[in-house]
């Protein structure tokens, strides 16, 4: 009907512009508005709509394991703990085998704060940006809350598996083109979520694993 409906065009493309980013992740309906370039047909996958609808409830959560970011002019590699408590509400931290922490990053709607290995603390609006300059390393944090229980929220495309989950998802932003791809799912958890991914951009690759899974009500 869009299609054929070209008085509708503008109309269309004024409400694109201005689909908010938590309607998108609450309702499957925008967010598959918001995603019409998937690869494979994923949108109308009836597994994928079952397991989005699932996932679209999970806003506070848990999970720790193993991280890996290598790139050029670093390696690091690291225990990881991410905590969930609202979409726009999050911490992040790091720690060597010893139980050291060498990171921790807290997210809150008003201000993001970092700690480094030093205990020195910095304030900033952009969590993105903050890492990269104190840490050289790149990573999307703002876009983690969804990867991280495989939602494609903000993607450029995305395909699926045969079981309708998540496998792959591109995103582009400012020339720059990550790739993530979903290795393996915790098949006992419900709904299902993953256990490994894999991040790439040019010569940096990030691997999370995942060893556990704890979703608060």
């Amino acid at each position: 009907m869009i299609l054929i409906a070209k008085q509708f065009a503008s109309l269309r493309h004024v409400c694109w512009r201005f689909i908010p980013l938590l309607a998108i992740f609450l309702t499957a309906c925008t967010f598959n508005q918001q995603l019409t370039t998937e690869k494979d047909g994923s949108i109308t996958n009836p597994l994928w709509i079952s397991h989005q609808h699932q996932l679209a409830k999970l806003t506070k959560f848990q999970t720790r394991g193993a991280f890996a970011y290598i790139g050029p002019d670093n390696k690091t590699y690291a225990k990881f703990f991410w905590q969930q408590y609202t979409l726009s509400n999050y911490r992040l931290l790091l720690t060597n085998p010893l139980g050291t922490t060498e990171l921790e990053l807290n997210v809150s709607p008003s201000v993001t704060q970092l700690m480094d290995r030093e205990g020195k603390k910095y304030v900033n609006n952009h969590p993105t940006q903050m890492i990269y300059q104190l840490t050289g390393m790149a990573i999307p944090i703002e876009n983690l809350p969804y990867w991280l229980i495989g939602l494609p929220t903000n993607a450029t495309s995305f395909t699926l598996d045969e079981n309708g989950l998540l496998k792959t998802i591109e995103y582009r932003q400012n020339g720059e083109t990550w790739q993530l791809n979903y290795l393996a799912y915790h098949q006992d958890s419900q709904p299902k979520l993953p256990s490994r991914i894999e991040l790439t951009q040019g010569k940096q690759r990030i691997k999370l694993k995942m060893d556990s899974w704890t979703l608060i009500e």
